[in-house]
């Protein structure tokens, strides 16, 4: 076990807890979501105050959308987000063409929501707050994690709040959700070098506008400068700039570059239109576009997650969806460990499983970064890859594939867990994705054989089709979708177990979970 020490200030109080999470970005409060209905002790710190002000990632992609239906909020981002405009390509007052950032799709039976989402991150961020104070958690703000040690039995760490107070938290674990500029990652010591994508700046900002259709995605790639693009916010009255600079030793200012003044000067020099009016500038910020990952996302009794573990080009809109998955891939795991008595194993599986997952994902980010820049549309396509819905832990030490025959372009353990539309015995629908909603495992029997099968209170079973049926697989879409067999299916929604024996599924369980299990 290593051991990080810090010098820290005296301490007025102290506390303890299970999970002590720094930083409430998307990240770090979808792992206290998935805490508070796993009845996990956590608490969550982050050094600014409430509301995030920026519009920043707002590609909320079709395996994110997944992740937010699991955890109750399905409904209320489908309600609120909205599809990625269409593009409308200009050359300075002249409109060239139209065409589609993202594939679009329709609904099938295994995959409900087929396409990205677009959403202000500051509205996701209030959505996901809204859940966790629904869900009993809160949000301690203007609290800053200062330092840290950990030993063999946890964590001991020191917070500082606004009117310069301190106090000591012990916590079990403690994980790092606190952006790029990760204090953990930094106390830790964990390499984490930045590689340059893009050395061209790039000034962002939020901000009322007047004289320009609000049902396009309006880019101007080859304007003087550099490029611009202005995009529709959803819900709100403001657009979104994004203005690129062809010279690279330009230093945007967000205070100087981002007033009122300054903004209608550049959106004229850029676009030639002389009808547009900038009002009232919510949000501004600058970047330049840069690559990194942390070597390793465990050390101890500390884990990094989201930003503070990997950083991508916005290209593809990967970096806030690839964060709020490494929560949904941590949030059970820890509960696990500290409800069921899982062994420690099942926490090395989050390294193991995610930074195949953040390094396939970057490598992603900083292709289509390349693509952009030589595309001369500003923006090229996005394909299917950008969607999440292919990340897979097959070769992970949690996934036992035992079946005696896959077909070649089958399902496998270790895949995403398919949705499919079935009815109950009432024949009211129910869809799969309904049966794995909630902290539970899931055990599905698609053997038709009504077999006696292990139970636990903390695995839900549910058997398709066959003599003591829970669910009718009447359109055939979940036997088309796992084929025969018994499958285990993760609280993240991936298989973890596919079999044809029951014995298996109980000795899977019993090794990962450590619980004895009843039943046959």
């Amino acid at each position: 076990m290593d051991t990080v020490m810090t010098t820290t200030t005296s301490a007025s109080t102290s506390a303890e807890t299970e999970v002590l999470i720094a930083g409430a970005g998307p990240t770090g409060l979808v792992l206290a979501a998935d805490l508070a209905r796993r009845g996990v002790r956590h608490r969550v710190v982050e050094r600014a105050g409430r509301g995030f002000p920026g519009s920043r990632g707002t590609g909320i992609q079709p395996r994110t959308l997944e992740v937010l239906d699991d955890l109750g909020l399905g409904p209320a981002f489908l309600t609120e987000a909205g599809p990625c405009p269409p593009v409308q390509t200009w050359e300075g007052t002249e409109r060239i063409r139209t065409w589609d950032l993202v594939e679009r799709g329709e609904p099938t039976p295994a995959v409900p929501y087929p396409e990205t989402l677009m959403l202000p991150q500051w509205r996701t961020v209030e959505l996901l707050h809204a859940r966790l104070e629904e869900l009993g958690g809160r949000v301690e703000f203007e609290t800053e994690l200062t330092g840290f040690t950990q030993d063999e039995d946890g964590v001991t760490a020191t917070l500082r709040h606004a009117d310069g107070s301190t106090d000591t938290v012990r916590a079990r674990y403690l994980v790092g959700t606190d952006g790029s500029r990760s204090t953990v990652r930094m106390t830790l010591g964990t390499s984490f070098t930045r590689t340059p994508v893009d050395a061209r700046p790039v000034l962002l900002a939020d901000f009322i506008l007047e004289g320009i259709d609000r049902g396009h995605w309006h880019m101007w790639p080859t304007a003087p400068g550099g490029m611009i693009a202005l995009r529709p916010l959803e819900g709100v009255e403001t657009f979104q700039l994004i203005a690129g600079f062809d010279d690279t030793a330009h230093e945007p200012d967000p205070e100087r570059d981002a007033t009122p003044e300054a903004l209608t000067r550049l959106l004229a020099e850029r676009t030639g239109l002389t009808g547009l009016r900038v009002g009232e500038v919510r949000w501004s910020s600058a970047f330049r576009a840069n690559a990194a990952m942390a070597e390793r996302f465990r050390t101890g009794r500390v884990l990094l997650a989201g930003d503070a573990a990997h950083i991508h080009a916005p290209a593809g809109g990967q970096g806030l969806n690839t964060g709020v998955q490494d929560a949904y891939n941590l949030g059970w795991k820890l509960g696990a460990v500290l409800r069921l008595g899982a062994p420690d194993a099942v926490l090395d599986s989050y390294d193991t499983e995610r930074v195949p997952v953040a390094a396939g994902v970057l490598s992603l980010s900083t292709r289509q970064n390349a693509a952009d820049r030589a595309a001369g549309s500003g923006l090229s396509p996005r394909g299917s890859e950008t969607l999440q819905l292919g990340i897979s832990y097959r070769e992970s030490p949690l996934t036992q594939e035992r079946r005696q025959y896959v077909p070649e372009d089958g399902l496998r353990a270790g895949d995403r867990a398919p949705d499919a539309p079935c009815h109950d015995r009432a024949v009211d629908p129910v869809r799969l994705f309904d049966v794995f909603r909630g902290p539970h495992f899931t055990l599905l029997d698609l053997t038709e054989q009504g077999a006696g099968l292990p139970s636990a209170e903390w695995l839900r079973t549910c058997r398709v089709g066959g003599p003591e049926a829970d669910l009718l697989d009447t359109g055939g879409h979940a036997k088309s979708a796992y084929g025969p067999g018994l499958f285990v299916i993760r609280p993240d929604g991936y298989v973890g177990l596919a079999t044809d024996d029951p014995a298996d599924v109980r000795e899977y369980l019993t090794a990962l979970t450590g619980r004895t299990l009843a039943g046959a």
